[in-house]
């Protein structure tokens, strides 16, 4: 019998739009955050910078709304941050990661029931 506690939900958000947002882009939106700049945050990924820069211009589109701004680069090095809106999005994201987790936990361990 499996434990009720391993499954998982994975969520990835369809839009009328045919945008897309998942775990991926989150994830990369958290590394531009940790990290400070889009191509470092491609590197932890084993992504292209151009693949990881298309993806959060992606993102900045999605809702309208910037979620991260970027610096040019040069002599004083340019770099990414992630704007309050994309702290908002990841924070929404991972909130509905954690209730669909729940609710699968919960329909899973109704389905083991002897």
């Amino acid at each position: 019998m499996t434990d009720p506690q391993i499954a998982k939900a994975a969520i990835k958000v369809e839009f009328t739009n045919d945008l897309k947002l998942g775990r991926g882009k989150i994830r990369l939106l958290e590394l531009v955050g940790e990290t400070g700049s889009i191509s470092a945050a491609a590197r932890k990924m084993n992504m292209s910078y151009r693949r990881a820069w298309l993806l959060m211009d992606e993102l900045n589109h999605m809702f309208g709304r910037d979620v991260i701004e970027t610096a040019a680069g040069g002599s004083g090095g340019g770099g990414a941050h992630v704007t309050g809106f994309g702290l908002r999005v990841i924070q929404v994201f991972r909130e509905l990661e954690k209730e669909a987790d729940s609710l699968v936990q919960s329909h899973i361990a109704e389905l083991m029931k002897p």
